[in-house]
């Protein structure tokens, strides 16, 4: 029986052998690796290992929900399945962004364990109650790609830069540039238009949204690392008889984490060679929270972060000393 909560899916009688259509939406481009490569075999798998029981009709581009507005829709039923960075919505998932701070992880699959982790010991499972998680997984770490060469801090100052995080921002923020908020949808014609200066992304986003067009200099350092959460709607989840419920459980959590970890750390590692091989600068930075003149503005950046938590300050540390705790455990 449909749920009340606004989604249109169809959904019929969940003892019959008619199918249960469930909308998922994201914002990722339709040719992107992730849509192709895990959101569409995902959804295919569930199909045949359901008997065609289940069909998952795929929504990229943003076409049924906003970058932003994702999670939930998915809460709210407006979709069924939505997927979402957690840095899109600022201030709803604040221990989970814990994790992007500098310094916590160096890779999509290194990110993608800690994420899961986190989760599944419980530590971030409560910024997640009003929905049914599927899975959360990493990118790799955010770097610079700007119109004029940055190779210190102070390179920074006054420039206007896209951040796709409060996290993000506030470490921008701490070596004088303005954290310009704004989807990764929005980024090509912000560039083209002079609205931004330059931008924080993971490698592999480089040629997804077209940033290798506009701009050829890149400070290859580590400042954050982003995450997505991979949600449905509870209400939807627990219409479903257990057997379909086993057979979405046998294909979420780490291993969905780790297989898309994997893709976006090969997406990576294609997208700085061809920014090699066009001849683009690149300032490579590989340990900025040693290096002298990186680590005391990424300090104060994370910290400012940990200072914004609604938490008292033992929370915070504790919370932060057990994240580096797991990451260490998920270092690959």
């Amino acid at each position: 029986m449909a749920c009340d909560s606004g989604s249109d899916s169809q959904v019929t009688d969940t003892n019959s052998d008619e199918t249960i259509v469930l909308r998922m939406s994201h914002f990722m481009p339709a040719p992107s690796v992730m849509n192709t490569q895990a959101f569409e075999p995902w959804a295919k798998k569930i199909e045949e290992e359901s008997n065609g029981r289940i069909k998952i009709e795929n929504y990229p581009g943003a076409m049924l929900s906003e970058p932003d507005a994702t999670y939930d829709a998915a809460a709210k039923g407006t979709v069924d399945i939505g997927i979402q960075l957690q840095g899109y919505t600022s201030g709803r998932f604040p221990l989970s962004q814990i994790a992007e701070l500098p310094g916590m992880s160096n890779s999509a699959l290194q990110m993608s364990c800690l994420m899961q982790t986190l989760y599944d010991n419980g530590t971030i499972a409560g910024e997640y109650d009003d929905t049914h998680v599927l899975a959360l997984w990493g990118l790799g770490p955010g770097v610079l790609h700007s119109n004029e060469p940055i190779a210190v801090p102070s390179d920074m100052k006054g420039l206007r830069i896209r951040r796709p995080s409060a996290v993000a921002g506030d470490i921008i923020e701490s070596m004088g540039a303005a954290p310009v908020g704004l989807p990764a949808t929005d980024i090509y014609t912000s560039l083209q238009r002079g609205v931004i200066d330059g931008l924080s992304l993971p490698w592999d986003g480089v040629p997804i949204f077209r940033v290798n067009e506009l701009v050829d200099n890149h400070t290859n350092i580590p400042l954050y690392s982003s995450s997505f959460v991979m949600t449905m709607n509870k209400a939807k989840y627990d219409s479903l008889p257990d057997d379909l419920k086993k057979v979405i459980d046998d294909n979420s959590g780490m291993v969905f984490s780790q297989m898309v970890g994997n893709l976006t750390g090969e997406g990576d590692i294609t997208a700085l060679q061809a920014a090699k091989d066009a001849g683009n600068n690149i300032i490579d930075i590989p340990d900025p929270l040693n290096d002298p003149n990186w680590s005391e503005p990424l300090k104060q950046g994370s910290q400012k972060y940990l200072d914004s938590l609604n938490i008292s300050a033992a929370d915070a540390d504790a919370i932060y000393k057990e994240v580096q705790e797991v990451s260490q455990a998920c270092k690959i």
